[in-house]
């Protein structure tokens, strides 16, 4: 068996597939990429069991068809090679693969591939299917990913809810402190689900997403999924269990709404919570017409910093406490110059969400929701 490869294609491919592999894995034989070669077409397939991820390119050149395990530690010499030709020979009775580019020869020894796990990417059974542009399916899991839960104890909350309706499909991550819902109008199927995404496969999902937009496939039934995009194919297992339903933490009635230059606001906090307790990451905001007052304090240190800010409010005067962390993580989480929160009382969830050009974020609604803390 015997393939001629462009450098930089293969590269790419090798970059793609690697980030499911383990550094430490249960099967040594998942140490290795599967290389299948079928029609002058090599697929590259990685897996860490949970998530497998499969790339295909097509060759300029092969002869024979077959598959070979190639270890993936010595496959790292490809990055370091020019934009040439590489040619892959194997003997397939001894397994031994040289490999050439330029006037470097290199020879190692690969394995069967029948010790590789046989691993479905083709299809699911009893699949249903919705479709995604690459750039709106980023966008769900870069703007959802930072609020899901680090606590493996409660596994659930560790990945991101995917809850499928006939007129809209809404990603939902929370750590019981902050929660984000990013719903997508354009987006439907006849046959509402439920199912959770686990974290990691989403984060090597989202580094090999293309730049330019194009359709991703998405293929799920009750145990897995699958997404389809080009050349590439990842397939994951979900999360089981049931997700908390947030709906009920979403509070429905929230009469005082602060309107306020989120980039601004941003960087008042940056310097206030400087002074905030470092234990606690307490901020006071102060809210009355016109004015917000940003406060925070370490008794202890005897520290305290203190900004005034101008915003637009629409209800009664309150005082209300946040961790000063969980608020800007989720206002660098957001682009638009403007934000607007939304309260009710000060023990009550506050509702932060971007102020829009409608034209621009059309079958997107972006919610972020973050519980209070009890003021000292």
């Amino acid at each position: 068996m015997k393939f001629i490869a462009n450098t930089s294609q293969l590269r790419k491919g090798l970059k793609a597939a690697s980030g499911v592999i383990a550094s430490v894995n249960t099967l040594p034989i998942l140490d290795n990429f599967l290389f299948s070669i079928d029609n002058n077409r090599l697929t590259i397939l990685a897996s860490n069991i949970e998530t497998t991820i499969s790339v295909s390119l097509e060759l300029s050149n092969s002869e024979g068809n077959g598959k070979i395990a190639v270890p993936a530690k010595v496959l790292s010499i490809i990055s370091a090679l020019p934009d040439v030709p590489v040619v892959f020979s194997v003997d397939e009775s001894t397994l031994a693969i040289e490999l050439k580019a330029n006037e470097g020869v290199y020879k190692f020894s690969g394995f069967s591939a029948e010790e590789y796990p046989a691993l479905f990417t083709t299809s699911l059974e009893g699949k249903n299917v919705i479709n995604i542009t690459s750039t709106h399916l980023q966008r769900a899991i870069s703007k959802t990913l930072f609020a899901t839960s680090n606590d493996d104890s409660r596994l659930i909350m560790t990945g991101i809810d995917c809850d499928v309706k006939d007129d809209h499909v809404s990603f939902i991550s929370t750590d019981a402190h902050k929660l984000v819902r990013l719903m997508r109008t354009d987006m439907a199927s006849e046959n509402a689900a439920n199912f959770v995404l686990p974290k990691r496969p989403l984060m090597n999902l989202r580094n090999i997403l293309p730049s330019e937009e194009i359709e991703v496939q998405m293929e799920y039934n009750e145990k897995n999924v699958r997404f389809s995009f080009g050349d590439v194919v990842v397939v994951t297992k979900l999360i089981e269990g049931k997700y908390p339903n947030c709906d009920n933490v979403i509070p429905k009635e929230n009469n005082n709404h602060v309107t306020i230059d989120r980039q601004l606001f941003l960087q008042s906090l940056q310097r206030v919570s400087i002074f905030a307790n470092q234990a606690t990451h307490q901020i006071r905001l102060k809210i009355n017409e016109g004015n917000i007052t940003i406060t925070a304090e370490d008794t202890d240190l005897d520290n305290r910093g203190q900004e005034n800010l101008a915003c637009e409010y629409e209800g009664e005067p309150m005082e209300i406490g946040f961790n000063a962390k969980f608020l800007q993580e989720m206002l660098s989480n957001l682009e638009t110059s403007n934000i607007r929160l939304e309260l009710s009382r000060p023990d009550r969830p506050c509702l932060i969400r971007p102020v829009v050009d409608a034209e621009n974020t059309a079958g997107e609604d972006l919610l972020m929701l973050l519980m209070p803390v009890v003021l000292n």
